[in-house]
């Protein structure tokens, strides 16, 4: 059941013991807006399987405390935090859950007790509409929080609409943070020697294809494979698919510019097609996604290019050619 955001504090009221979970790898984002969360209301965060650079930094400067790996049963709820398919949590037994996300599209939804989703560039503005909503006064820890997630997930802003931006200045003018605070704290982090060699692999594995005027890459690395995605839009491409492997499951992360997703690239909707195919879980944002499923990491690469490449040279959408014969049958 959707909620908005008052009724969905009110429901959180109705229980006293709540783990407020965050996909593996969790980033700035997911453990932000769990703090923010726990602050306002009591419970316990919950990292499924660690966390990434930039939050473990939020974490030890901030001063959070976590729990790896929890057990949902122990407690009377679960807030899924910023996460949109149960293999981002590792496929963990849930029990009674809720959840709140900014994903395009999000599975886990579907057999929520209540949620509440949104098409935002952070689940760190939904937390804080909440806050608003319920007149909770906003600390300095939180705000450093919550800014630390909206800034990482658009991509210090890259992806930020009109309405990030009003975001970002009300947690500003609530708090008495300064931005240039939450830029130092960020500057802190500490550059992982295993993450540069990574970046590195990838990068000479790349395969690289013009399509008219784009540029299309794809590449494959042992971990990291969201940061090297991102890395490949930085240095020049279009689109980029980096694929990882754990044991027989396989992950593509997708990164696409701004440009291609006005042309019509929306590699959300691309993957969560895909994922169905192969009785995985996909989806994402239109310009920043992932695939999880066991299948062979080369077909489902080939799978994603192979729908980009249409999409780039003009070519119409089956998925949505479809769709809209539907609505023109059902319309006559």
């Amino acid at each position: 059941m959707q909620v908005e955001e008052t009724e969905f504090f009110n429901k959180l009221l109705d229980y006293n013991n709540i783990l407020y979970l965050c996909h593996r790898n969790a980033d700035p984002d997911a453990v932000s807006s769990a703090f923010a969360l726990s602050e306002a209301l009591g419970g316990t965060i919950g990292l499924v399987d660690g966390c990434n650079r930039v939050a473990s930094l939020l974490i030890d400067k901030l001063n959070i405390e976590v729990v790896e790996k929890p057990d949902p049963s122990e407690y009377d709820i679960t807030l899924v935090v910023d996460t949109s398919t149960s293999s981002q949590l590792n496929d963990i037994k849930l029990g009674r859950y809720c959840v709140i996300d900014h994903h395009a599209t999000t599975a886990l939804i579907e057999n929520a007790e209540f949620y509440l989703h949104r098409h935002a560039t952070s689940t760190a503005e939904m937390v804080f509409g909440i806050l608003q909503s319920m007149g909770a006064p906003i600390m300095r820890r939180t705000a450093m929080g919550l800014l630390t997630g909206i800034i990482t997930d658009t991509g210090h802003f890259k992806h930020a609409t009109q309405e990030t931006f009003r975001t970002v200045s009300e947690i500003i003018a609530a708090s008495g943070v300064e931005y240039a605070d939450v830029l130092e704290m960020m500057a802190a982090t500490p550059q992982d020697i295993s993450m540069r060699i990574a970046m590195l692999k990838c990068a000479t594995r790349a395969t690289i294809e013009r399509v008219d005027d784009w540029l299309l890459v794809d590449s494959h690395v042992n971990s990291f494979g969201g940061a090297a995605s991102s890395m490949f839009l930085n240095v020049g491409a279009d689109v980029a698919l980096i694929g990882t492997s754990r044991d027989a499951n396989i992950r593509v992360s997708g990164r696409a510019k701004r440009e291609a997703v006005a042309a019509g690239v929306n590699l959300g909707k691309i993957m969560e097609d895909i994922s169905k195919n192969y009785d995985g879980t996909g989806g994402g944002h239109a310009g920043a996604a992932g695939i999880d499923v066991v299948a062979d990491m080369d077909t489902i690469i080939f799978e994603c290019k192979y729908r980009i490449r249409d999409i780039l040279r003009g070519k119409p959408n089956p998925s949505i050619c479809d769709s809209l014969n539907e609505e023109s049958q059902e319309s006559e």
